[in-house]
């Protein structure tokens, strides 16, 4: 099931660096991922400072 990113979002970018399909992209006041494009590895999860990525 692919991540999304809650409203916990800092607008870091941490995520989006670390995407090996490059699903993650700034959206309007946080970063938003492509459902489509996400592989469902938990790079983003792993790196956000915040913990906003979550698996849903």
């Amino acid at each position: 099931m692919a991540y999304q990113i809650s409203s916990d979002c800092i607008s870091c970018g941490a995520c989006a660096a670390e995407c090996p399909v490059n699903a993650i992209s700034e959206g309007d006041g946080k970063f938003v991922i492509d459902e489509n494009a996400c592989i469902s590895c938990g790079s983003c999860a792993g790196v956000c400072p915040v913990g906003a990525p979550q698996e849903g």
